[in-house]
């Protein structure tokens, strides 16, 4: 079975498309590489010893945030990590935000690394984009927010989040996208496009897959900026690239893909960022999902030092950009 939104444009035809797949139970589903990880993955993780504990446990590498300097109120074409992976991006006077989460994840789940500004300050946004439903990309106290202070905003993401989204902001500027589909974006000088990640999706505990995820392509006439969403390494990379043949900057997340045999089915490692960014084709690698929370069994500063170790390497065909929250990447 597949499905998708009739109302949006599919940038592949018929025959190279039939749809986002789903399975006979009408759940989402990985075109390639099925998610499989149960309960007893789960148990084998927590029950397993972490190689990584000792080095962990003496890791005092934090994050810095950067002193916020009015890129809000600016013209400037930019990219502004805000942690995790939570981004502000203005493209030709257009501003997007993508996966807000402004605090902790929960009591237990806190942010090593403050959000960069007050968050009251992001207003007059056009669009908010949502890769997919855990907690650590759609936070309902932070779209709660953003729903307060910018009413006009449009939301975008993948099918079946529609729902959600309107229970949390109200809004009626909610378009759900199936893989491949373009998202209609009238009088706006951008592009946006959902494709492919290999993840998946949950927020409760029988509510597996009902929720697309997937990553984004935003276009403008000069810069074209993919961003992986969470995911795990797999074909979509190339797929990108040809569909997208000019993408200028490409942000792949690192981090949470500790220990490799249970999360790399869902988070990708630097190592193999670098080789989907070499796939992607693009010029600049900037990473993300890492430095904010403890979500994996690494050293919070590892994909960091990883990165730099790869770049010092020669292992990284392009510009490597790693700024600290808050910090502005002029376009």
């Amino acid at each position: 079975m597949h499905t998708s939104n009739p109302e949006l444009k599919t940038i592949l035809s018929p025959t190279e498309w039939k749809g986002t797949p789903l399975t006979k139970s009408g759940r989402f589903s990985n075109h390639e590489h099925p998610f499989d990880t149960g309960m007893a993955d789960v148990l084998k993780w927590q029950l397993t010893a972490n190689p990584d504990k000792a080095a962990k446990k003496r890791d005092r590498w934090r994050l810095k945030p950067a002193i916020y300097n009015d890129w809000l109120t600016s013209n400037v074409d930019c990219i502004v990590w805000l942690g995790h992976s939570t981004f502000f991006i203005r493209l030709d006077g257009a501003t997007v935000l993508i996966d807000p989460v402004f605090g902790d994840l929960s009591f237990f789940i806190k942010r090593f690394v403050k959000f960069p500004l007050d968050p009251n300050k992001l207003k007059n946004l056009d669009y908010i984009l949502l890769t997919h439903d855990h907690r650590d990309h759609l936070d309902e106290p932070s779209i709660k927010t953003l729903s307060k202070n910018n009413p006009n905003a449009r939301y975008l993401t993948g099918l079946g989040n529609e729902g959600l989204l309107k229970n949390i902001t109200n809004s009626q500027l909610i378009q759900s996208a199936g893989w491949f589909q373009k998202f209609e974006t009238p009088d706006s000088p951008l592009e946006v496009f959902y494709l492919p990640s290999r993840h998946w999706g949950r927020r409760y505990l029988n509510d597996t897959n009902m929720r697309l995820w997937g990553a984004f392509v935003i276009r403008s006439a000069t810069k074209t900026i993919y961003f992986s969403g969470d995911t795990g390494y797999g074909s979509h990379f190339k797929q990108a690239a040809e569909l997208f043949p000019d993408i200028t900057h490409a942000i792949i997340g690192i981090g949470a893909y500790k220990p490799e045999w249970f999360m790399g089915s869902n988070h990708i490692s630097p190592k193999d960022a670098i080789k989907g960014f070499h796939e992607l084709g693009a010029n600049h690698l900037i990473p993300m999902h890492y430095g904010t929370f403890d979500l994996s069994d690494e050293a919070l500063s590892d994909p960091y030092q990883t990165m730099l170790q790869q770049q010092e390497m020669g292992k990284i065909n392009g510009q490597l950009i790693m700024p600290q929250p808050g910090e502005v990447i002029e376009l």
